[in-house]
């Protein structure tokens, strides 16, 4: 590893490091001026999600969502551009898979794969529709895509009402799922399901073909320099086309395999907001799809612990919402340590000097 390249990594780790414990401080000066009994709020937050199986199962449940959307995240920044879609395409997802799930009788085992490869599928074509626009049109990705999130949600739920509602509910629910769509719980007094393991794989996948593949290259200089890759005959179009593709699928994936791992239903009346919450693991992870699991699965733990709070003390959930505000703040501003990153490259740069200046006069 080049200089540079460990400096960048080792202004990273701080970075997240810094962000982590001022959202941990946070959390404490939030409980200490709205609680009245501050140290059951801290209790319940900082240690109520691993007091039993069951919530620690709930983590990495809560995590394996955000998974999905934050390959989705990455997909899309690493390409330069900035389309929402992945809340929309992950919905969709949902969609796919209940349709699949409801209505088309499978072997078990089949089942579950036809469903969230469907699910993909669906992602993967509401992704195509703003990248379409910016490629023809020049349309801006961000408000196409933010638009479209509120077609498809209400799409998907006019097709749960009107097409495959459960008739004797008296809420908004979709047909019950088939048995053999369900995807299995791999851990017993939990719910974690096959799912989780299918985006662990999905996170190995990306990174591959992020950086180990000419098509990543590709992909990363477009997002470096779109000027630059076009000069050098990339097609950056086709790219950023294909990458929000893939995005698309990677999100719709998630959205599948979530109903199916977690419901038996459908029984969303608005979008979970997994697409917003990928942003924020994707920005913790810093686009490093090895690094998406693990900060899935502290956002997990801060909901979690959010959770608990609010059912045991006096303190709001929506803490997390502040929490999540503050991290991309922190993560996205380029000046922290900027000064220290500097000075680290103005060393390095002095001893390498040094060291070719001592092996000439040898």
């Amino acid at each position: 590893m080049d200089s540079n390249k460990r400096i960048r990594l080792i202004v990273d780790i701080t970075k997240l490091i810094i962000t982590i414990l001022v959202s941990c401080g946070l959390v404490t000066l939030i409980v200490l001026v709205t609680s009245s009994d501050p140290v059951n709020a801290f209790s319940s937050f900082f240690l109520g999600p691993f007091t039993s199986v069951r919530r620690i199962g709930n983590i990495v449940e809560a995590a394996s969502p955000l998974m999905f959307t934050a390959l989705a995240v990455i997909m899309i920044f690493s390409a330069g551009q900035f389309s929402m879609i992945s809340e929309g395409a992950f919905f969709i997802g949902t969609l796919g898979a209940m349709m699949i799930a409801t209505s088309v009788p499978l072997p078990a085992g089949i089942h579950p794969i036809v469903a969230i490869l469907v699910a993909g599928a669906m992602g993967a074509a509401v992704a195509l529709i703003p990248a379409v626009l910016k490629m023809k049109w020049q349309v801006s990705e961000v408000v196409t895509s933010l638009m479209l999130n509120y077609v498809v949600q209400f799409f998907a739920i006019y097709m749960v009402s009107y097409h495959f509602r459960e008739i004797s509910s008296s809420s908004l629910a979709s047909i019950e799922f088939k048995d053999t769509s369900i995807l299995p719980v791999i851990i017993r007094g939990t719910r974690i399901h096959l799912g989780i393991v299918l985006g662990v794989i999905l996170c190995i996948i990306t990174y591959f073909l992020l950086y180990r593949t000419t098509f990543g290259m590709k992909l990363r200089t477009v997002g470096n320099n779109a000027k630059f890759a076009h000069y050098s005959g990339i097609k950056v179009t086709g790219i950023m086309v294909i990458s929000q593709v893939i995005a698309g699928a990677l999100a719709g994936m998630g959205g599948g395999a979530e109903i199916l791992g977690m419901y038996n239903r459908f029984k969303w009346t608005t979008s979970p907001g997994y697409g917003w919450s990928g942003i924020v693991v994707a920005l913790l992870a810093r686009d490093n799809p090895l690094m998406v699991p693990l900060a899935a699965l502290f956002m997990g733990y801060l909901n979690v612990g959010a959770n608990i709070m609010a059912r045991n003390s006096d303190v709001s959930s929506e803490v997390v919402q502040i929490i999540q505000g503050v991290m991309i703040l922190m993560i996205a501003a380029e000046a922290l340590l900027k000064k220290w990153k500097q000075k680290m490259i103005v060393k390095a740069a002095k001893s390498e000097a040094g060291m070719k200046g001592d092996v000439i006069n040898d």
